[in-house]
C-alpha cells in the first residue's frame, strides 16, 4: 500500500475512540506532500500527538490508577467505579481502562510513525525535520516502554500500514527494551538542548536523556544511566535544583524537564482535582496510612506535600504537591513528567550499583537535604540501595506510577503488596491483555497468566 497519510488522518486518529489496528484510510485525505510541505501543518500533527498524550492514555492516568494498584492510595469512591478494580487488584481483560490504555497508546505510536514517514519524504529544511523526527522517536520509544512494563511482551509498531498492524505478534520484553533504547538514543542525537517552547511542554535532548536513564533502571545499564543523568545535571544553564518544596511543582520551575500544559487558559492540573479534598471522609481517594507513617517526623515533605483533613475523629491525608485545584486567571501548575529530583535519584542508584557509594550518597543527600533530613547513614552497598528506594518512595509518590515500577524492577511487588492488599496475586505484576484485541488479532495470544477471557 502506498503511504498517503495527512493531517486529517492524524488528527482523526488522535481524537478517535477506535482501536488503532482498526483505523482505515479515509475516503478523502490530504496527501503526505500536502501535510509536510508546510512547517505549520507538520508541527500541528506533532502537537496533536502531544495533546493526545496529555488528555488520554497511560501517561495521563498512571499517577491515579497505579497509585491505587499499589500501596499509595486508598479508594473511597463508588463500588461501581472502574477505579475500584485497580484498588482491589481484580482487573479483567474486558476492563475499559485496560483496553483504552492499549488503544490510545498505540494510536499515539501510529501518529509518531506517520510523522516519521512524512518527514522522511518531505522537502522541509533539515533542522526542522531533525527536531520533529527526534520528538517522534521519543514519543514512540517512551510509549512502547510503558506498554511493555505494564502488559509484558507487546508488538513494537514502526509501520503505518494498518493491515500489517492487525497481525503483529508480541516480541519479548528485553527485545522491546532494546528497540526503546534505540529510538531514544536516536532521539538524543537529533534533538537540541534548547526547548521548542518556553514552558517545556515538548521534548528536548534533556527529556530524551531522562527517558533513557529511566529505561536503564530496567535494563541494568548503570553506566548509561550515569552518563545520561550527568549530561542533564551538567546543563545548569537549563536546569536548576529548586530548594523550596513549595515551588517544585510550579509551571515555571527550572527543575522541571518535561510537563503537560492543560487545555484552556487558567486550567491547572488533574492531579489537584483528583487528590485535594477539604472535608472528611474523602470523596474518592486518600493517601494510605502505610505511606504517610513511613515518613520520618522531620521530613518536610510531610508538611509541604501532604495535607491532613479530619472529621473530628479520624484523620485522612491527600497529596498536596499540586496545590491549585480550580481554574485561575493564568495556569499556575502543569503536570510534570520528568524533574530533577528523579534525575539525581537515578544517578544515585546507578552509582551505587557500580560500587561508587560515596558518589551515590552525595546525590541522595541532595534530595534528602531539601526535605530537611540528615545525610544518609549506611554501612553496606545493600543498605544504601535500600535507602535510595525509600527516598524514591517519599520523593516521587503519586507521580506517574513510579512506586509500581520501582517495586516491579526490584522484584518486590509480591513481598510488599501481598501483606497489605487482600486481592494481590503474583500475576498482578502484569495487566491483562485487552480481550477485544486478542479476538481481533490472535497473534497476540496467549493471554497474560492469571487472566481469563470472557470476563
Amino acid at each position: 500500500m502506498a503511504f498517503t497519510v495527512g493531517l486529517v488522518l492524524m488528527l482523526n486518529l488522535l481524537s478517535s475512540c477506535e482501536q488503532f489496528i482498526e483505523v482505515d484510510l479515509p475516503n478523502s485525505q490530504l496527501t503526505t506532500e500536502a501535510v509536510f510541505t508546510e512547517k505549520a501543518t507538520a508541527e500541528a500533527a506533532l502537537l496533536a500527538i502531544y495533546a493526545q498524550m496529555r488528555d488520554r492514555g497511560i501517561l495521563r492516568d498512571l499517577y491515579y490508577e497505579m497509585g491505587l494498584y499499589t500501596d499509595e492510595l486508598e479508594f473511597y469512591g463508588s463500588s461501581t467505579s472502574s477505579k475500584e478494580a485497580f484498588h482491589k487488584n481484580n482487573l479483567i481483560p474486558s476492563h475499559p481502562t485496560v483496553s483504552s490504555w492499549w488503544n490510545t497508546t498505540y494510536t499515539q505510536i501510529y501518529g509518531a510513525n506517520a510523522l516519521l514517514k512524512g518527514l522522511e519524504e518531505s522537502a522541509l529544511d533539515e533542522a526542522f525535520k531533525k527536531q520533529l523526527t527526534g520528538e517522534a522517536l521519543f514519543i514512540r520509544g517512551l510509549n512502547q516502554f510503558y506498554l511493555t512494563v505494564l502488559y509484558g511482551a507487546v508488538p513494537y509498531v514502526t509501520s503505518t500500514d494498518y493491515q500489517q498492524n492487525t497481525v503483529l505478534s508480541k516480541i519479548p520484553i528485553q527485545e522491546v527494551f532494546k528497540k526503546v533504547e534505540a529510538d531514544l538514543t536516536q532521539a538524543i542525537a537529533l534533538l537540541d538542548w534548547e526547548y521548542s517552547t518556553a514552558d517545556r511542554t515538548r521534548a528536548n535532548k534533556g527529556v530524551a536523556l531522562a527517558a533513557l536513564a529511566r529505561v536503564s533502571l530496567y535494563t541494568g545499564d548503570w553506566q548509561q544511566a550515569v552518563d545520561a543523568t550527568t549530561a542533564i545535571i551538567n546543563h545548569s544553564d537549563l536546569y536548576e535544583w529548586e530548594t523550596d518544596l513549595n515551588k517544585v511543582f510550579l509551571k515555571e520551575s527550572r527543575s522541571t524537564l518535561w510537563q503537560f500544559s492543560h487545555r484552556g487558559a487558567g486550567v491547572n492540573t488533574p492531579e489537584a482535582i483528583s487528590f485535594i479534598f477539604n472535608t472528611a471522609p474523602p470523596p474518592t481517594v486518600a493517601l494510605t496510612p502505610n505511606l504517610v507513617s513511613s515518613f520520618q517526623d522531620a521530613d518536610q515533605r510531610l508538611v509541604h506535600w501532604i495535607q491532613e483533613v479530619s472529621d473530628g475523629s479520624q484523620s485522612y491525608y491527600h497529596p498536596f504537591k499540586y496545590k491549585t485545584r480550580g481554574n485561575t486567571s493564568s495556569s499556575v501548575e502543569y503536570s510534570i513528567l520528568f524533574r530533577m529530583a528523579e534525575v539525581y535519584l537515578i544517578r544515585s542508584e546507578a552509582y551505587a550499583r557500580l560500587d561508587q557509594l560515596e558518589l551515590a550518597s552525595l546525590d541522595l543527600n541532595i534530595v534528602r537535604g531539601r526535605a530537611g533530613l540528615a545525610d544518609v547513614e549506611y554501612s553496606t552497598k545493600e543498605e544504601l540501595l535500600e535507602q535510595i528506594l525509600i527516598e524514591r518512595r517519599h520523593e516521587l509518590f503519586t507521580e506517574a506510577g513510579q512506586r509500581f515500577f520501582d517495586l516491579k524492577r526490584s522484584n518486590r511487588l509480591d513481598a510488599v503488596l501481598e501483606p497489605l492488599k487482600a486481592g494481590w496475586k503474583p500475576t498482578n505484576q502484569l495487566l491483562p491483555l485487552p480481550e477485544n484485541e486478542l479476538i481481533i488479532n490472535p497473534n497476540l495470544a496467549p493471554q497474560n497468566p492469571g487472566y481469563q477471557s470472557g470476563n
